[in-house]
């Protein structure tokens, strides 16, 4: 299976994460430049603990029990799926060619391949798949992403979904879906603006960073928000389901937020250094002397307190990303409260909702 598909399609988003499965389905309206997409069916449903972890599926029945909750619940008629991967174990590299023909450049990928993939592992153990970014016929050259996955990844979370009765036709990335869902719902900023789409998810951050629209820097970090549940069950001696609730800003187990504040503090504090030094890493890489605004997205972006934090210890706006600003809610199928509640937790699922087999 190729990592960005091969035939059109409107498809279901289906973001597998290491704590939840959310999905999405999108309706577009009308065409070209006046293209708007429409909320049709919106859910998440619980993935239990350790059942996928640092990205790779322990417990592939646990998981396919969640795909088909979720789809049952939210009435999914169609099969074909959209679903995405992210972590170690894939990789996302931009790499400028000359000017070159379609067969050309399809060898020339495969040459550069060889020196992306771990010491000892070659093409046989990676799905790799490309797209042109750019072309500059002026200076004759192209900028080319490149993407692999390991096949035993692909696979397992591929059968996933076949255990759960669907198709996942097209494989994607969790940045560039985050990507997908910040398009959609934004307007067009100055050109040469610099934003850094953050979504900060149980295992992994995805980061993109977006130079006047461009995606040009993509990273997954492993730093998760499950360091904000460890922190809470160590300091506060909660369970593991009242921590979840104590970092969204609820009471459990007899605490309350503003009493663990200080534990959340601290991890939003590491989080802002790990995140800080990936950026400055992407700013002398790129010779990108600033940085506009950060977009949080993820289930763990809604940490009390830590936009604030990341504001203070970055010196630049961060908020967080609504994936249905722009899009359309219809009420007689979604409910407006669910989607405010899952809010920037739905971000990949947006994205991946908003592809077609066959897109680059």
């Amino acid at each position: 299976m190729g990592l960005f598909g091969s035939k059109s399609k409107t498809l279901v988003g289906l973001d597998i994460g290491s704590s939840a499965v959310k999905l999405c389905e999108l309706q577009a309206v009308g065409k070209g430049s006046g293209r708007r997409y429409r909320l049709q069916k919106l859910g998440i449903a619980a993935v239990p603990p350790d059942a996928i972890v640092d990205g790779d599926i322990m417990d592939g029945n646990a998981v396919a029990s969640a795909i088909r909750q979720v789809m049952t619940e939210q009435k999914i008629k169609a099969r074909d799926v959209a679903i995405s991967v992210s972590g170690q174990q894939v990789m996302v590299k931009k790499v400028t060619f000359p000017l070159m023909s379609p067969a050309e450049l399809a060898e020339s990928v495969r040459w550069e391949a060889e020196s992306f993939f771990p010491a000892g592992q070659g093409l046989d153990s990676y799905a790799l798949d490309y797209a042109v970014l750019d072309e500059r016929p002026t200076e004759g050259s192209m900028d080319v992403v490149l993407v692999a996955c390991r096949k035993d990844k692909l696979e397992a979370y591929t059968s996933c979904v076949a255990q759960a009765g669907a198709s996942a036709v097209l494989v994607d990335v969790d940045v560039f879906a985050l990507q997908n869902a910040y398009e959609v719902n934004t307007a067009p900023g100055g050109s040469d603006e610099v934003v850094a789409l953050v979504n900060l998810g149980a295992h992994f951050t995805n980061l993109s960073m977006i130079v006047g629209r461009k995606s040009v820097f993509w990273r997954d970090v492993p730093w998760g928000g499950h360091r904000f549940t460890d922190k809470l069950m160590e300091d506060w001696g909660v369970s593991r389901e009242a921590a979840e609730q104590l970092k969204m800003g609820n009471n459990a187990e007899g605490r309350t937020p503003d009493e663990v504040a200080p534990s959340l503090a601290a991890i939003s504090d590491s989080f802002a250094d790990e995140l800080s030094r990936t950026i400055d890493f992407f700013r002398s890489s790129f010779k990108v002397d600033r940085l506009d605004r950060i977009l949080l997205a993820g289930g763990s972006s809604k940490v009390p307190g830590l936009t604030d934090v990341l504001a203070d210890r970055l010196r630049v706006s961060v908020d967080r990303l609504n994936p249905f600003l722009l899009v359309e809610l219809d009420d007689r199928s979604v409910d407006p409260s669910a989607a405010r509640e899952i809010g920037c937790a739905a971000s990949v699922a947006v994205g991946l909702a908003l592809r077609q087999v066959g897109d680059r």
